[in-house]
């Protein structure tokens, strides 16, 4: 595995925390809304303003963060894993999950595999790894 992230969710607010922050931190702001996206045609109306994804690198520094959060109530936090592999991914997925709640399997997201889980402590976790690597 490469790295772990906080992965920020919020409800409708990402864009603006997301100034703020590097505003107080610097760094290169990147915002992808779900109109902008690939994936517009899933979304429905209502949301295609939210923002899908978003970040700020500073060096080793990367802050991630989003509007599409499980939590209704939005503002909380979630821990993106990325991973090397497909193989380490679906391993990884299948660990957490135990005891918990497999909120998204592992299907093909953009250029990689994605999935979402709820742990047994109750923490939501992002999974993700890159086409190409094995």
């Amino acid at each position: 595995m490469s790295q772990i992230n906080v992965y920020l969710n919020f409800d409708g607010k990402c864009a603006e925390a997301m100034k703020f922050y590097q505003s107080c931190l610097g760094g290169d702001l990147f915002l992808q809304t779900v109109k902008d996206s690939p994936m517009a045609k899933d979304w429905p109306a209502h949301k295609q303003e939210l923002v899908l994804h978003g970040s700020i690198t500073k060096g080793p520094l990367l802050l991630l963060a989003s509007d599409m959060g499980e939590n209704p109530s939005g503002n909380n936090i979630c821990i993106s894993l990325t991973c090397d592999t497909s193989e380490e991914l679906v391993e990884a997925f299948e660990k957490l999950s135990a005891g918990g709640e497999r909120t998204r399997p592992v299907h093909d997201f953009f250029a990689g595999k994605i999935a979402a889980l709820k742990d047994k402590y109750g923490f939501d976790w992002i999974l993700y790894s890159q086409n190409g690597q094995q």
